[in-house]
């Protein structure tokens, strides 16, 4: 592990970009920025347009490592380049930004009101792929979408046991219990949550470290065991289908939480823009959220 990306993802005041949108949520993500069906005949070419997306939000002037810590990619990103670099090394040495893989392959079906990951039985080759092409960390999504116990342990279990496989590759795992901002009993939830998260963190071997992304709490402040812990990193947190504006509000009341926002971040760029606006628009997004995280 990169021991100068690490001192940056631990002490670094800023936070990490979310870039990272997959097969299912591409189109949504590209009709966001002004590109609906129309503009691709095939999953190639809509693939092609999101990483042109991408690159132009990479390549800004206002997207560096002042203020972005971190990037998280999709694996087709990693495998491409941007301006002519391959993409993880771009961020890193072009930006300073530290760089972060999804590896998950997206959510099972739901059952006992939770949706574990679906199985990665390629993980092991994708961590070493990723290791070589100067990843740091990865992230993996679960959801929860009821406060039910053994769904919430079900959960935890597989993500602390994918995080060991992923440590055991030499990268950082990010955790991504995700509370369903739209649960009925959020707030129950996110108590066996937070329960369920600590009972696992203190049995983690001395000196182990993961990170966490998780849903803004219901109630303020309700993380900071989990800011404070030693075994972990840093915790940051999914915007979750709140606005911008909502997610830099609720996030500036939760001390040492810092953003990992995909469409908060995005919002309001699209392919239409002239450089300029769009560098501007991106400018004042990154300084909003950059602003919310320093709390």
């Amino acid at each position: 592990m990169n021991q100068e990306q690490l001192n940056k993802v631990a002490q670094g005041q800023g936070f990490i970009a979310a870039l990272d949108q997959s097969g299912g949520s591409t189109p949504k993500a590209l009709k966001l920025y002004g590109l609906d069906e129309s503009a691709w005949q095939s999953e190639a070419q809509m693939f092609d347009l999101v990483h042109a997306m991408r690159a132009r939000i990479v390549g800004s002037p206002a997207f560096d490592g002042r203020r972005v810590l971190g990037a998280i990619l999709f694996e087709m990103t990693m495998d491409r380049q941007f301006d002519g670099m391959p993409a993880a090394e771009y961020l890193w040495q072009k930006k300073q930004v530290v760089p972060f893989l999804k590896v998950d392959k997206g959510l099972a079906d739901e059952a006992d009101g939770v949706q574990r990951m679906k199985p990665m039985p390629e993980l092991d080759a994708l961590l070493a792929r990723a290791a070589q092409k100067g990843i740091f960390g990865t992230k993996m999504r679960s959801v929860i979408n009821a406060a039910n116990a053994k769904g919430i342990d079900d959960v935890l279990d597989q993500q602390f046991a994918v995080g060991q496989q992923i440590l055991k590759a030499g990268l950082m795992p990010i955790l991504e219990p995700e509370v369903n901002i739209k649960a009925a009993d959020k707030k129950e939830a996110e108590a066996l949550l937070k329960a369920g998260l600590l009972k696992r963190l203190d049995a983690l071997p001395q000196g182990q470290q993961v990170m966490l992304k998780l849903s803004i709490p219901s109630v303020e402040g309700f993380y900071t065991e989990l800011v404070k812990h030693p075994r972990v990193l840093r915790v940051v947190a999914l915007s979750g289908g709140y606005s911008r504006d909502e997610s830099n509000t609720l996030l500036a009341k939760n001390p040492g939480v810092i953003a990992s926002f995909s469409r908060a971040l995005t919002e309001g760029l699209t392919a239409q823009q002239s450089d300029a606006d769009f560098n501007t628009a991106l400018d004042q997004a990154i300084e909003s959220i950059y602003q919310a995280s320093l709390t």
